[in-house]
């Protein structure tokens, strides 16, 4: 019996070794695979903890060009966010959603993100209706929404605590003009063309408010229908009436047809002024061609102004896409950090804490500062500076204040040699 279970005891022994010995090759594997987790999972948590924003922009459509300059510079500002760690360890996502210049779609896209996927706030935002759109829609779900372009004044002018504008309204794009108008150019007469637009309309009507401050007289104001393929007519009347200046409250194309129609029946005023979106892109150059000349346009940003990153965002974003970057692309690449600083800040993110700290931004950019103030109707608006650039040989140049200038200014303008009859 004793020798029975001494011979049980040892076989015990025996069976456990080899159990010993396949748990020690269980637990080496278990040691290797956890190794190679530990390397990995910091980048896989970053990956799944993901911070959410949706962007509304015109990807299709007459306006595409300046949605699809826009979401370009968000991307290239995005991947430079998540490469330093992201939002508070996590990966930020923009979620981009097309507009196509319809109020209607934007206001069912930002419903989507809000209600479906669940976004923390809103970005994006071009066109004044659609903006306007989006801003309402996002007001009544008290989530906050950052516009970067759309500039109608009214938009944050109707007490909505939850929407915030880093761009310029459009009452505020002329005030650089003024000083070239009154210091270089002194015109005595002008002639308005303007498109029949809220945006038309309301730029048209500012720049007469800018005459009226210089003592110009406004020989005509003419408004046109959007789309049109012949400005002729229109341009004869210019021509009668033979103005001092002419400015034009237009979109890319119309500009574009506008002034080589204006060189086709030779009108030589002191001066062109594209006074709308449009005339700072590559692509109106490249539409006007010869015509694009020595026309002036206001800009609330260019590459020469000794900002942070300003020239760096310039060369980054021609080299990656093969094209020049206008204050439209800025203002987008601006918004995407002033989006990272806003939620780094914040204390949750929810809704309040992220206006909250959106309230309290005080960010350098290469913008220029930006803080969002109240003042005379408007709330959660931020300040900036307008300059003014020409076009001259196809490149646009920054003209004025003459502190930032990169180029002289050519004034007066031999049009007969510019347009190269």
């Amino acid at each position: 019996m004793g020798s029975k279970n001494l011979l049980t005891h040892k076989t015990s022994n025996s069976l456990g070794g080899r159990s010993i010995t396949k748990g020690c090759k269980y637990l080496l594997h278990l040691l290797v695979i956890l190794g190679i987790l530990a390397l990995v999972s910091p980048l896989t948590a970053f990956a799944s903890r993901t911070i959410q924003v949706g962007i509304i922009l015109p990807l299709t459509g007459d306006l595409a060009d300046f949605g699809e300059m826009e979401k370009q510079s968000f991307a290239m500002a995005l991947e430079e966010i998540n490469g330093g760690g992201g939002v508070k360890g996590r990966k930020l996502v923009f979620l981009y959603e097309n507009d196509t210049g319809k109020p209607e779609v934007g206001r069912l896209i930002a419903q989507k993100l809000i209600t479906e996927d669940k976004v923390v706030m809103l970005g994006g935002g071009y066109s004044n209706s659609v903006t306007y759109a989006v801003a309402e829609v996002a007001q009544q779900n008290r989530l906050p929404f950052l516009i970067n372009s759309g500039p109608a004044d009214n938009i944050t002018e109707q007490g909505w605590d939850y929407v915030f504008r880093l761009s310029l309204p459009a009452s505020e794009y002329v005030s650089g003009l003024e000083s070239f108008l009154a210091q270089v150019v002194k015109p005595k007469t002008a002639a308005i063309i303007q498109e029949n637009s809220i945006y038309g309309r309301k730029s048209a009507e500012f720049f007469k408010k800018s005459c009226k401050n210089l003592g110009i007289d406004v020989l005509m104001v003419k408004a046109y229908k959007q789309g049109i393929d012949n400005f002729k007519p229109i341009l004869s009347k210019v021509k009668e009436v033979n103005p001092d200046i002419v400015y034009m409250s237009s979109h890319i194309m119309d500009g574009a047809l506008l002034m080589k129609q204006a060189r086709q029946i030779r009108i030589f005023p002191k001066l062109f002024i594209g006074g709308t979106v449009g005339f700072t892109l590559p692509e109106f150059a490249q539409y006007a061609g010869i015509a694009s000349e020595k026309l002036i346009t206001p800009t609330p940003w260019h590459q020469a102004i000794p900002l942070p990153s300003a020239q760096n965002y310039f060369t980054r974003f021609k080299d990656r896409y093969n094209k020049n970057p206008d204050y439209h692309g800025a203002e987008a690449y601006a918004a995407a950090y002033v989006i990272k600083d806003a939620l780094q800040r914040a204390r949750s993110f929810a809704p309040h804490d992220i206006k909250q700290s959106l309230k309290e931004t005080r960010l350098m950019t290469l913008l220029g500062p930006v803080r969002f103030t109240s003042y005379d109707n408007k709330i959660n608006q931020n300040k900036l500076s307008t300059y003014i650039v020409q076009w001259q040989l196809r490149r646009l140049k920054l003209i004025w204040p003459r502190r930032f200038a990169n180029a002289h200014y050519v004034y007066p303008i031999d049009w007969l040699s510019e347009w190269g009859y």
